[in-house]
Parts: structure tokens; sequence; C-alpha cells
């Protein structure tokens, strides 16, 4: 499944645990949500980064005390229709902070591109090949938002203060007749 990360098709570098499998030391790994919330201790303990996978049904809030652990939290969207990891990812990076890299992963569509990028996504799993080309393009696209989001980007307004703030007395002006 491709990997587009940073505006790029990229190589995972996370490798997926079952519930029961052993965990691997010294490399970076996926565990399911009961796995992590179950050995949380032992996997903070283990050489290696660890991510989460985490499930559009479960509460962020019970994710919150162990994020300081984590490099990595995959968002499952089932079906391209249920729009609840949206909501997570926007907790995560707004209510939370959270900074690591937060992954798409599940039904996502290209249609959906932006508006996961501007919930806070950074990285996406899609299934075909043209669609991680398009969500490579799709970065390249948009430069400029008006709405405020999970992504940290300034948005237009923003941008256009602090021009105008930066400028002369008369190009101030000028700013504000606009």
């Amino acid at each position: 499944m491709p990997l587009v990360k940073g505006g790029r098709i990229v190589e995972d570098s996370y490798q997926r645990v079952l519930d029961d499998a052993p965990v691997p030391d010294r490399i970076p790994v996926i565990v399911p949500a009961a796995r992590l919330l179950a050995d949380a201790d032992d996997l903070a303990r283990r050489g290696g980064v660890t991510g989460v996978l985490w499930p559009n049904d479960r509460r962020i809030a019970e994710l919150a005390p162990h994020l300081h652990k984590l490099a990595l939290v995959a968002l499952v969207f089932p079906k391209f229709k249920d729009g609840r990891a949206y909501s997570q990812a926007r907790q995560l990076r707004e209510q939370y902070g959270w900074r690591g890299e937060l992954r798409a992963t599940g039904e996502i569509l290209r249609d959906q591109f932006m508006f996961l990028e501007r919930a806070g996504f950074d990285s996406f799993e899609v299934k075909k090949e043209a669609d991680a080309e398009a969500f490579v393009e799709a970065t390249r696209r948009f430069s400029v938002f008006y709405q405020p989001t999970g992504d940290g980007r300034a948005t237009a307004l923003r941008a256009r203060l602090a021009r105008a703030s930066s400028a002369t007395p008369i190009a101030r002006e000028r700013e504000q007749v606009r």
C-alpha cells in the first residue's frame, strides 16, 4: 500500500504487529489500540519507536495519557463516508497539541485529501498507486486557505495582517481600505 508523506511517495518504515504477535525490538512498529492500552509500559521500554492504529469508535481521551510515548498515530477510516477520524485528528492536534506523525488509513479517497491534510494528517496510506500520485500533486496545488485548522498553516487573513504590520504606513492604510 503506497504511503504519501511530506508531499512524496515514501517507503513505510513501520511494521504492523498484531495483538498476540511478539513486538520486534529496534524497529518502528504500529500496534493495535487494545495492545497499546494493555502493554503501554512494556512498549515504552522497548528499543524502537512505537505507533498505534486507533479506531474511530474509541475516544481520543483514552489515548491521551500515552501520546508522549508515541511517534505515530494512525487513525482509521473504515468507510469513506465515516468522518469520525477527522474529529479525532483535530482533537489530537488542537486540544492535545500532539505534533507526532498523524496517518490516515483505511477507506480514504483522493477527493478527501485536502480535507485530511487540513484536519492535521501528514501521512496517508492509499490503496492505489494512481491515488498516491494524485495526493502528491494536491500538496503542490494549494498554498493559501481561509479556514484555520489543525495543520498549523497560517490563514489568508493572518498572512495579510502579518504583511500589513511589516509594511510602511501608506501600505497599511491601503490594506485597511481593502
